[in-house]
């Protein structure tokens, strides 16, 4: 099945540690590591886990730093279409993995996210299956629309307010303010929010509703880091591969956003079919 992701890149640095510090305190971390993140490349990296592949349409920064992230993610079996942004540092963040399994993150610099002007191969996206949208304009979120499903972050609610495109899923977090779904027209077929470890609940343009249970984490809850957007790919996945069967779609996306959560940083165990 081909797949794809229009979206933006962070590379990040990662601090394991029992906690957030006070201010003024010092910690000390007990592992540290970096990768290539942020919810564009998380998501197409658990993309090429459950379809094989997944090409990454972003946008990154004329400087190591991108070349870095542009290299790790074809590591991972990720295809990079990427604008080369002159000038413009590549997206970097910092993020304190605690105890409990809670990421704290700090983003240094701007999001860099690609554009339908940018000389990217949009047009191969009309024999796509199945696209997760987490950053671009307006204009790149209709050439999205030529997949067969497409699924966007609500965190980029008013790029979805001004491009009145019809999706298949809008997903959100009942935790996160900025990740509240705002009305927007068209309504998209799905609604789904998540509540963590209580699952979520999903609304449906024709008045169905309904909830779901959160999936065992397959082991000790090590870091949250990536688990939404790891969610998210799988219910693009799911409901191109179920033919839009929602409640089966949820299933499989509440399994990769657990398995998420029991490896460090997004990647180590995301759920492969």
């Amino acid at each position: 099945m081909r797949t794809a992701v229009v979206g933006h890149v962070e590379f990040v640095e990662f601090a394991s540690i029992e906690r957030v510090p006070k201010p003024g305190e010092i910690v000390t971390a007990r592992r540290d590591w970096s990768e290539p993140a942020g919810g564009g490349a998380v998501a197409a990296v658990q993309l090429v886990r459950l379809a094989g592949e997944c090409t990454l349409y972003t946008a990154l920064g004329d400087d190591e730093i991108g070349e870095r992230a542009r290299a790790g993610l074809e590591q991972l079996g990720v295809r990079v279409e990427a604008a080369i942004r002159k000038g413009e540092p590549t997206r970097r963040a910092f993020t304190f993995v605690d105890d409990a399994g809670e990421r704290t993150i700090t983003v240094i610099g701007a999001r860099l996210q690609p554009e339908r002007d940018d000389p990217l191969p949009w047009d191969e996206l009309r024999d796509t299956y199945a696209v997760y949208f987490t950053a671009g304009g307006p204009d790149a979120l209709r050439a999205a629309r030529e997949a067969r499903v497409l699924v966007a972050t609500a965190r980029v609610m008013d790029v979805l307010e001004t491009a009145h495109v019809p999706l298949d899923a809008v997903v959100g977090s009942e935790r996160d303010p900025s990740e509240r779904y705002r009305s927007i027209d068209p309504e998209p077929r799905f609604v789904v929010t998540t509540d963590g470890a209580h699952g979520g609940h999903w609304v449906g343009a024709e008045g169905r509703s309904g909830e779901w249970a959160a999936a065992p984490v397959p082991g000790p809850v090590a870091d949250a880091y990536g688990c939404g957007d790891s969610f998210a790919a799988g219910l693009a996945y799911g409901l191109a591969d179920r033919d839009g069967a929602v409640d089966e779609a949820l299933e499989l996306a509440a399994h990769c956003g657990a398995e998420c959560l029991a490896g460090h940083g997004p990647y180590e165990r995301q759920l492969t079919l």
